[in-house]
């Protein structure tokens, strides 16, 4: 059973920078599951007793918590403090770089855009070197189904709550304004086509909004392993066919996995 780690005096602990070191490895000791002294102190490399007085520090300032039959757990602490750190770095300064660097590998436009409610709310756009600028901009709203980088954040929902998008998503009269000619997918083909992108983990738009355009996306998670925002290559057909659409796949998914990473995401 663990032992309890009782509290000392701050001024027992070591100090230094080596200590500040050691601290930080006991927190991610814990953090990989290490839960009692023995096995801490076995994957930082310290005695038992140097173990012990880092966790009693820890656990007096609630970066650690002791809970019984368990052993030791994350505390309190680092949780504001995760909270804190998630809000003082607006998602849009934490993509930017990532976002910067898809624009200079591929040329196309980029998007970074979150969910709200039914609607995709674009909040970022670095226009593309390739083709016609597009009608996209920051603050545009798309119905979900109808976008790729949409598509990319329903990958977590049911399928019952796809079918309810698809069907809000319809336009009016069964046509869309900006392509009166365009041929609807049926709900079984858009059913299909997102049993896919959950398997891949990534989603596309192929015109199924205006004529021409294309893009690749996919979903940007935080440290609860929740979908909170979505990236996407996008660029005209000429410039988009579906070979490059295939090669792009693990290029977004590369990049969203390192800014899931920032977020808080095990990738």
């Amino acid at each position: 059973m663990q032992e309890d780690a009782p509290k000392i005096a701050k001024d027992a602990a070591p100090t230094g920078t080596q200590t500040l070191l050691r601290g930080l490895g006991v927190v991610q000791a814990v953090a990989s599951g290490a839960r009692d002294l023995k096995e801490i102190a076995r994957l930082i490399g310290t005695t038992r007793s140097t173990t012990h007085r880092l966790a009693s520090c820890l656990v007096d300032e609630r970066y650690l918590r002791v809970v019984p039959q368990v052993g030791y757990l994350l505390g309190p602490k680092l949780i504001e403090l995760g909270f804190q750190a998630r809000e003082e770095l607006p998602l849009v300064t934490l993509a930017g770089p990532y976002l910067d660097e898809l624009s200079a590998l591929t040329g196309d436009t980029i998007h970074l855009a979150i969910r709200e409610g039914d609607e995709v709310l674009y909040l970022h756009k670095n226009p593309g070197r390739n083709g016609p600028e597009m009608r996209s901009r920051v603050g545009h709203r798309m119905p979900l189904a109808r976008t790729g980088i949409g598509k990319a954040l329903m990958l977590d929902d049911t399928q019952e709550e796809w079918k309810r998008l698809y069907e809000v998503s319809l336009p009016a009269g069964g046509k869309n304004q900006f392509w009166p000619q365009h041929p609807e997918q049926s709900w079984e083909q858009f059913q299909q086509r997102m049993i896919e992108y959950v398997a891949g983990g990534y989603a596309f738009d192929l015109e199924d909004n205006e004529p021409s355009i294309r893009c690749v996306a996919a979903p940007i998670r935080d440290a609860s392993k929740r979908i909170v925002a979505g990236i996407s290559i996008a660029s005209t057909v000429p410039y988009m066919p579906l070979e490059k659409m295939a090669e792009l796949i693990p290029l977004i998914k590369g990049v969203t996995a390192r800014l899931s990473a920032e977020l808080g995401a095990k990738v």
